[in-house]
């Protein structure tokens, strides 16, 4: 199921607002197949990480798309 965001883009502080784990949103981000998520400020340590939402979401149904693929069927 698709998720509907409020903003094109968000911060990770949003994302967990609507119910995303911390640990699931530095995964993706650390993830070196993505490029949607970036820090607002590199040259900042703590500055906030931003997610560009639909290909977040588009990321996030390849995963579960992936995953489903890899379930065994019929044993």
């Amino acid at each position: 199921m698709k998720v509907n965001y409020p903003k094109s883009i968000m911060k990770k502080n949003e994302l967990m607002g609507m119910g995303f784990p911390e640990e699931y949103l530095m995964r993706v981000y650390r993830s070196p197949a993505q490029n949607f998520a970036h820090k607002m400020n590199p040259t900042k340590i703590n500055s906030p990480i931003i997610f560009e939402t639909k290909a977040f979401e588009d990321f996030r149904q390849k995963q579960i798309a992936a995953e489903v693929k890899s379930m065994p069927r019929g044993i």
